[in-house]
C-alpha cells in the first residue's frame, strides 16, 4: 500500500535496494500474539465496561465508529470494532479498519530521527542549518519588529517542540500558505523559513510543524526520499504493512470516514484534506500527520518501544535511545510553562510527570500521544500496558470520550 515519491535516481536506486533488504525480514513477521484478558491480569468483566462506553458514544451519534485496542506483556488481550466506518453505506468497523493517525505520525518521524543520530549522522545539538541551509536565515516575530533569534534552531529543538515554529492552523501559517500539501517538502520549508518564529528557540514549548522540516531533514541527510526511509528502515522491519502516506486500491474501502458532530447534533461527513485527500499520493510528505495506519499495525511500533527498540528480534534503536525518546525532555523552565504535570519527550511523546495531572488514573513514566481526528495511544512501562482508540471524528473526543476509555481500561487492571 505504500508507495513511492521520487527524490532522484540514486536516491531511489537506494531505497529500493533497502526495500529488498528487509524483505526477509518481512517474511518473518509475526502477528502479535492474543491472549484473554485473565491471563495477562487484566478483568474482563471490567473490560466490558470500556466497550460500553464506545457503544454509548456509538448510539448517541458522538462518533460513528471505533476500534480500541488493548495489549498486555507483549499480547493483544482485547480488540474491540464497534459502530460503522462509513454510516452512509453502512460499513462496519473492522479489526482493519484504516485511519488518518495525524500527529501520531510524529512518533515514528521522531525514531527516524533517533536511528540517524545513532549512525552518526546527525547529532541532537546540530543546527537545523547545518543540514536545512534555509533556516540560516530564520528571524523572530517581535512587537518591534523582526530580529535575528538568539541562537540557532537545534534538531532537539524540532523534536521537542521549542523551535520557535508554529501549527499549521495558526493564523499565520494559514495566511502564509505554509504547510500545502501539493507542495513537496523542500518547498514546505522555503515556506515555513520565509515566515517568523514566534519566539527564541529554547524558550517555550509551542506545538509546531517541526517534525514535518525532520522529514526533509531525514532525506537530506539519509539521501532517500522521506517515505522510502520509513517504509524501509521502520515500516516493514516491523511488520506494519497497513501504514502508509496514502491509502491505493482495494485498501480504500477500509479507510473510515471523517465524521463531524453538527451544531444540531448527528454526524456529518466532510473530507478534511479536500486538496489532496488521503486516497491520493500527496506531494508532501509530513513527517507531522501524514500517516494512516490500523489499530493492529500501530501496535507493532508501540510494542517495539515498550520493548526499549526491538520486536520479534528486530532491533531498531537502542534501549538506551528509547529511554531518552520516552522520558521528559523539556527544561525546568518550559516544563513549568506547560503546567509542570505533562512532559515532552524526544520520541514526540506526552510524558507523565505528576501522575494525577489528567483528572484519571494515569502512572509517572506513562507516555503516548493522539491525532486530532480522533486517534489515541497510551503506553505504561511500569505495567507493560498499550492501550489505543482509533476513531475518525471531530471533535477528537466528544465528551471526553478518550478519557473515559482510558480510565475505563485503567479499572480493568487487577494485577
Amino acid at each position: 500500500m505504500i508507495m513511492s515519491h521520487q527524490m532522484t535516481r540514486p536516491a531511489t536506486v537506494l531505497g529500493l535496494c533497502a526495500l529488498v533488504l528487509v524483505a526477509g525480514v518481512l517474511a518473518q513477521a509475526k502477528p502479535t500474539p492474543r491472549a484473554t484478558p485473565d491471563s495477562v491480569g487484566l478483568s474482563a468483566e471490567r473490560l466490558q465496561h470500556a466497550t460500553a462506553v464506545l457503544r454509548q458514544a456509538v448510539t448517541d451519534r458522538k462518533i460513528a465508529g471505533a476500534v480500541a485496542l488493548v495489549a498486555r506483556h507483549g499480547k493483544i488481550a482485547y480488540l474491540e470494532a464497534v459502530g460503522l466506518q462509513n454510516v452512509e453505506a453502512r460499513a462496519p468497523m473492522t479489526e482493519r479498519s484504516l485511519f488518518r493517525i495525524y500527529s501520531q505520525t510524529k512518533a515514528i518521524t521522531a525514531v527516524a530521527v533517533m536511528m540517524l543520530q545513532e549512525e552518526g549522522k546527525v547529532r541532537l545539538t546540530d543546527a537545523v542549518s547545518a543540514h536545512l541551509p534555509e533556516f540560516k536565515h530564520v528571524m523572530v516575530q517581535t512587537p518591534e519588529g523582526s530580529r535575528k533569534p538568539s541562537r540557532e534552531i537545534t534538531i532537539a529543538d524540532l523534536l521537542l517542540h521549542t523551535s520557535g515554529l508554529s501549527h499549521r492552523s495558526s493564523e499565520l501559517y494559514q495566511a502564509r500558505r505554509v504547510r500545502v500539501r501539493s507542495q513537496g517538502l523542500p518547498q514546505f520549508v522555503t515556506n515555513i523559513t520565509h515566515a517568523p518564529l514566534m519566539e527564541d528557540p529554547g524558550t517555550r514549548f509551542r506545538y509546531s510543524e517541526g517534525t514535518t522540516v525532520l522529514g526533509r531533514l531525514v532525506e537530506v541527510v539519509s539521501g532517500q526520499p522521506f517515505d522510502m526511509f520509513v517504509t524501509a528502515r521502520i515500516l516493514r522491519p516491523l511488520g506494519m504493512t497497513d501504514t502508509s502516506f496514502w491509502v491505493e486500491g482495494e485498501a480504500r474501502a477500509r479507510l473510515a470516514t471523517v465524521y463531524q458532530v453538527a451544531p444540531a447534533g448527528g454526524l456529518t461527513a466532510f473530507e478534511i484534506e479536500p486538496e489532496v485527500p488521503f486516497t491520493e499520493r500527496p506531494a508532501l510528505l509530513e513527517g507531522a500527520v501524514g500517516l494512516v495506519s490500523t489499530a493492529p499495525d500501530f501496535l507493532r511500533f508501540c510494542q517495539m518501544l515498550l520493548n526499549q527498540g526491538e520486536l520479534d528480534g528486530v532491533r531498531l534503536l537502542s534501549a538506551k535511545t528509547v529511554e531518552m525518546m520516552t522520558t521528559n525532555g523539556l527544561s525546568a523552565p518550559v516544563l513549568q510553562q506547560r503546567g509542570g504535570a505533562m512532559g515532552w519527550g524526544l520520541g514526540n511523546v506526552d510524558v507523565v510527570v505528576t501522575p494525577t495531572s489528567r483528572g484519571y488514573l494515569t502512572a509517572a513514566g506513562e507516555y503516548g500521544w493522539d491525532g486530532s481526528v480522533g486517534t489515541f495511544f497510551s503506553v505504561d512501562p511500569a505495567r507493560q500496558l498499550v492501550v489505543m482508540l482509533f476513531s475518525q471524528n471531530v471533535p477528537a473526543s466528544p465528551d471526553g470520550l478518550r478519557q473515559r476509555f482510558k480510565a475505563a481500561v485503567d479499572q480493568a487492571v487487577v494485577q
